[in-house]
């Protein structure tokens, strides 16, 4: 058994494979680590690709599509390591990208979870919207990152170069502990895909763990791989799995003081979306509220046999407010002392 295993999860990303799967060949130490691809039933030819062309690859068929959550679950329960870390098809890594995130969770076993510095591909100077140098929510469940708050993406100066503790780290090339994702059920089938991530690692943060951002290791992120930022799908997946989220971890004093405050806002984003023409995101704002109203009793469940407490690395005040409002564009407009416990 080798200490790494690097798991890219496929669904008709032929593509993908061909373009970046030979760096990450290239720029993988192979004594430390295994490469995998688990296949989420590709109708593109993935697969027959890959037995053509990279036969020394293992290769694992999960049979159908269950989304990003379940897809990792399967293949992971199959896959034997100290360390998994979840890639997303559509990047390109660095050289030494594996070995400064292994030895920073070496040196403290208490992380539970770790992401590199991601940037973007076509713009390598730049920080890439899916966890850039680290991840962060607000009080409100509203995610951010060091180098990027909502739609505003900085240039890479350095300025986030700081090994430190997150809220959470992103799913795009997500390291973790291979005992603690197993033991506790990895990543959420019912969220299929989009803050899976962010679930289970406030799930760590309530066992007690950290995590971290080692940008040390740094990769080069395309996005939209499988869902472009602009559908509706995925609009309706965030704010049902972002609702989902708060509900299923918020310590009790809290959770629906927050919820409520939520859908409200929520609803003035679907009036925004009408506004601006956007009737299928409307829609999908209007079903992912009713399909979270579905899903309380099961969600209530889950709660019951979690530890929710006070986390740290939670910004307490709202970043809707701060950015729109305020004008705070930039991670570092915000106030440090604001990052306390929920």
């Amino acid at each position: 058994m080798k200490r790494v295993a690097v798991v890219i999860l496929n669904y008709n990303g032929k593509k993908f494979l061909e373009e970046f799967l030979p760096t990450v060949i290239a720029n993988t130490d192979a004594e430390l680590a295994d490469i995998v691809v688990a296949d989420n039933a590709s109708t593109d030819g993935s697969m027959e690709f890959m037995r053509e062309r990279f036969p020394d690859i293992k290769l694992i068929d999960n049979g159908s599509n269950g989304g990003f959550a379940t897809g990792y679950n399967i293949a992971l329960r199959q896959i034997e390591a100290e360390y998994f870390v979840l890639l997303n098809s559509d990047i390109e890594v660095a050289p030494h990208w594996i070995e400064p995130v292994v030895e920073l969770m070496d040196a403290d076993p208490q992380i539970a979870a770790c992401q590199p510095k991601i940037l973007s591909y076509y713009e390598k100077n730049k920080f890439e919207y899916a966890g850039a140098s680290g991840g962060f929510i607000d009080r409100y469940g509203y995610p951010f990152c060091r180098g990027r708050v909502f739609q505003n993406l900085e240039e890479d100066k350095g300025q986030y170069d700081d090994i430190c503790e997150v809220f959470w780290a992103t799913g795009a090339c997500l390291f973790v502990r291979a005992d603690l994702y197993l033991k506790h059920g990895g990543l959420d089938d019912a969220f299929f895909a989009h803050m899976e991530e962010i679930d289970f690692c406030w799930r760590m943060k309530n066992l007690g763990y950290k995590i971290y951002c080692c940008p040390l290791s740094k990769v080069y992120h395309i996005g939209g791989g499988t869902l472009p930022k602009s559908s509706a799908r995925k609009t309706y997946l965030n704010f049902r799995n972002n609702l989902s989220l708060l509900f299923k971890n918020l310590p009790r004093n809290r959770v629906f003081r927050v919820i409520a405050y939520r859908i409200l806002l929520d609803w003035v984003a679907a009036v925004k979306f009408l506004c601006g023409g956007s009737l299928a995101d409307f829609w999908a704002v209007t079903r992912a509220h009713f399909a979270f109203y579905k899903r309380i009793p099961a969600i209530r469940k889950e709660r019951e046999k979690l530890n929710n407490q006070p986390v740290s690395m939670m910004y307490q005040r709202n970043i809707v407010f701060e950015n729109f409002l305020k004008g705070k564009k930039l991670f570092s407009d915000l106030d440090p002392e604001q990052f306390t416990h929920a």
